[in-house]
């Protein structure tokens, strides 16, 4: 039994995305996403909690938190930078972004600054080809990287933590 639970808020949130459904654990991406947002990262407690509300078993929960890169399994900086390295952004440089990012943050990849104010993150496809390279820094893209982008990005999010 989780040690843990949703705020009211969130629990009233799952009840209306379980009525969108026909069978409850339809329900899993959308509760799972919430649950990240609550709790910050999805850990066996959080799987375990997930699957009590939906009626699962805790794999059948597991298998799709571990299969997509969108669920942290582990706690992230309060900018979690996921660059994505599908073949059109390898093509246009991922690559480079990334390894400019290690060596600006001096971190590597999966790994979180020491002030905790950022982790670097390798993700699949985020859906922009067309402007790629491209990364996203927790719900905000930037597209069209460059490192003199990145310097600019990181400078404006250090800003806002300062």
């Amino acid at each position: 039994m989780a040690q843990i639970a949703f705020s009211e808020k969130k629990l009233k949130e799952v009840e209306r995305i379980k009525k969108k459904y026909p069978v409850e654990r339809s329900a899993v991406m959308s509760v799972l996403y919430l649950a990240q947002d609550e709790f910050g990262y999805i850990n066996d407690e959080v799987i375990e909690y997930v699957a009590e509300l939906l009626n699962m078993a805790p794999t059948r929960v597991k298998e799709v938190a571990t299969f997509y890169t969108m669920y942290n399994k582990k706690p992230v900086g309060k900018y979690h930078i996921q660059v994505c390295h599908n073949l059109t952004c390898t093509l246009m440089g991922a690559e480079t972004i990334v390894e400019y990012i290690e060596k600006k943050l001096g971190i590597t990849v999966g790994e979180t600054t020491k002030d905790g104010l950022f982790t670097l993150s390798e993700v699949e496809c985020l859906g922009a080809c067309g402007t790629a390279p491209v990364m996203q820094v927790n719900d905000t893209y930037y597209e069209q990287l460059t490192p003199e982008k990145i310097d600019q990005i990181l400078e404006e999010l250090k800003k806002k933590s300062s």
